[in-house]
C-alpha cells in the first residue's frame, strides 16, 4: 500500500476490465505489468468474448485470483464491454486493452483528477507506442479530438502521422474522447448513458459514448501523469478491410446520432463527398480494396438508417453542444496546408 497522493483522500473501488478474444500471447505477456500496480483498491477481470484458444485455461492455471466473466460468443467491443460491466461493483472502471504495458503508478494520477471534479465522466492516461517508446500511440495519444465534420485526430496524432514525445503534452487538459484502449469511466455513467452502442460491435464506440456524455453536460480528459504504452492491432491490424469498413460507417452513425438536426442536413452528405475523395486517393495507389471498403461502408450507414437507426443508442439529452469539437477541417489542415502536429493545428482555429 502507497502513501495518499496529494489531494486524493481516500481510495475509490477501481475495477480494471480486460475483454478477451483469442488473446492468450497478449494476457501472458502483460498481466505482470499489471499486477506491479500499486494502487491498493484494485480488482482485475478478465471478461473473455468467445475465445476459441486456451486463454481461460491458462488464467484458471496461472492466475486464480483474477475474476473471469466468460460469454460464449463473440459480442464484439461494444456489447461485450456493455455485457462485462453489468456484473462489475464498482465506482470507477478501466476498460483495458489485453496489448496495454501499464506502468506502475498509472491509476492514481487519473482516479485524483476524476475525484477532484463529479463532472468528469471518463478519462485516458497518455499512450504511447510500445515498440517505439518515445512516440504517441495511434490510438488515443495524448487524448482525442474531432474537427467539425466529425474526423477524429488527437494531441501527438493526426491522422497517420504520429509525434515523439518530448513532454509538449504533458498537461490535464478537457479532450472530445478518450482512447478505448484504456479508457477510465465512472461506472454510474456509464450506465446511465446506456453504455456503448452495442450496433457499432468495435470502433469509434468510445468516441460516441464520449460525445453522448458531453452533451449530458459531462466532461472528458486526460491525464498525462498516467503513462501506458500500446502495442495496437492486437484484433484487426492497421489497413484491415474490415476495420476501414467499421471505422468509416460507425462514424457516419455516430455524426447522424449526436449532431443537432440542422448540422444532419448539410454535414452527412458533405462528410459523404470527403469520404469518396479519400477514398479515389486510395486508387491512384493501388489500394482497390480500401475504397470497396469505404463505398460498402456507406451503405453499411444507409442500412442502419433504414433498417437499425429507430433501435439506435441517442443520447438521452442535448443540453451542452460540446467546446471541444475543433473548428476547422483537419483534411484541410493536414493535406493541403502541410500541418502535421496538433500544435501546428491548434495554433489557428480555423
Amino acid at each position: 500500500m502507497t502513501n495518499n497522493p496529494e489531494g486524493l483522500q481516500s481510495y475509490p473501488k477501481v475495477a480494471v476490465v480486460i475483454l478477451n478474444w483469442n488473446g492468450r500471447k497478449h494476457l501472458e505477456h502483460f498481466l505482470p505489468f499489471l499486477q506491479q500496480s500499486t494502487y491498493p483498491n484494485m480488482s482485475l477481470i478478465v471478461a473473455d468474448n468467445g475465445s476459441t484458444d486456451d486463454s481461460v485455461s491458462f488464467l484458471e492455471m496461472n492466475y486464480p485470483d483474477i475474476e473471469i466473466l466468460r460469454s460464449p460468443v463473440n459480442e464484439g467491443y461494444a456489447k461485450g464491454y456493455n455485457t462485462a460491466l453489468q456484473k462489475v461493483s464498482a465506482e470507477y472502471c478501466v476498460l483495458l486493452n489485453s496489448d496495454v504495458e501499464v506502468t506502475p503508478g498509472w491509476i492514481e494520477p487519473v482516479i485524483e483528477l476524476m475525484e477532484s471534479d463529479k463532472f468528469i465522466a471518463a478519462c485516458q492516461p497518455k499512450i504511447l507506442m510500445w515498440a517505439e517508446r518515445n512516440r504517441f500511440e495511434y490510438a488515443g495519444a495524448a487524448g482525442g479530438y474531432i474537427d467539425r465534420y466529425g474526423y477524429p485526430f488527437c494531441r501527438g496524432r493526426i491522422f497517420d502521422y504520429c509525434e515523439h514525445d518530448n513532454g509538449q503534452y504533458n498537461d490535464n487538459v478537457e479532450i472530445f474522447w478518450a482512447s478505448g484502449c484504456a479508457f477510465f469511466v465512472r461506472t454510474r455513467v456509464f450506465h446511465e448513458m446506456g453504455g456503448f452502442d452495442p450496433f457499432f460491435f468495435a470502433h469509434q464506440e468510445e468516441i460516441d459514448l464520449c460525445w453522448r456524455m458531453q452533451l449530458s453536460n459531462y466532461k472528458i480528459f486526460v491525464c498525462p501523469k498516467s503513462l501506458v504504452y500500446h502495442v495496437g492491432g492486437g484484433t484487426l491490424p492497421k489497413g484491415n478491410t474490415l476495420k476501414v469498413y467499421l471505422n468509416f460507417r460507425n462514424n457516419l452513425i455516430m455524426l447522424y446520432k449526436n449532431y443537432y438536426r440542422g448540422e444532419r442536413l448539410w454535414k452527412i452528405p458533405y462528410r459523404l463527398l470527403l469520404d469518396l475523395v479519400s477514398a479515389l486517393k486510395n486508387v491512384f495507389i493501388g489500394q482497390e480494396t480500401y475504397v470497396r471498403a469505404v463505398i460498402k461502408a456507406h451503405w453499411g450507414f444507409f442500412g442502419w438508417w433504414l433498417r437499425h437507426r429507430k433501435q439506435g443508442l441517442f443520447p438521452k439529452k442535448k443540453m451542452h453542444k460540446p467546446d471541444t469539437i475543433y473548428p476547422g477541417n483537419i483534411v484541410w489542415k493536414h493535406f493541403i496546408q502541410g500541418k502535421k502536429t496538433y500544435s501546428e493545428m491548434n495554433a489557428s482555429k480555423k
